[in-house]
């Protein structure tokens, strides 16, 4: 008879304690999604100037509207705290310094993918759409795309819309923030 393996699943509170107790290094680049710690992909200079590009047009375009925060931690629920590459936060005077952001809080998820697209449309999308961010740009830096997430609900996005090029695309919290595909890819 095969004995069922028990698989334990760790909540975002573990996590910070295993980060305070010097389990998980300060300078580790991990990640807890649905539970699980994940070592997240190195960042490569394509997938840096990408984020750092969008960073500086997000943050010129949005001051005192909008927070941008560059590749820090979103609590979704009690067992996913991922760190995306930029996320757009209601503006808050405090900047969080008194709780966390969580899904309530957020207006765009940007992840910038040069080598895990794949991962980050299976595994990390849904995820967002499960705790009802409304809206996620994944920017896939090799194929020269930028994919618009919208509408969530449990099983995903009901919206996805591909854009390359001169192709124009907007937050959907900030309509008159005008970009193109070439805009946020360089």
């Amino acid at each position: 008879m095969a004995m069922a393996v028990a698989r334990h699943r760790f909540t975002v509170a573990e996590y910070h304690r295993m980060g305070e107790a010097g389990i998980l290094g300060e300078d580790e680049r991990v990640e807890l999604i649905d539970g699980e710690i994940v070592d997240m992909t190195p960042i490569g200079r394509r997938h840096q100037a990408c984020v750092d590009r969008l960073n500086d047009l997000l943050v010129s375009s949005l001051r005192g509207r909008a927070i941008v925060r560059v590749q820090g931690s979103l609590r979704l629920d009690e067992h996913s705290e991922p760190q995306p590459d930029l996320v757009l936060l209601r503006y808050r005077p405090d900047y969080y310094a008194t709780s966390d952001a969580g899904p309530a809080d957020t207006l765009l998820v940007i992840e910038v993918a040069e080598t895990s697209a794949r991962y980050d449309r299976r595994v990390k999308v849904p995820l967002y759409a499960r705790a009802g961010i409304p809206e996620v740009w994944l920017v896939d830096v090799d194929a020269g795309r930028v994919a618009t997430y919208r509408e969530p609900d449990p099983q995903g996005y009901r919206r996805v819309l591909t854009v390359r090029g001169q192709d124009r695309l907007a937050p959907l919290a900030f309509p008159d923030l005008a970009l193109t595909a070439a805009d946020v890819l360089g």
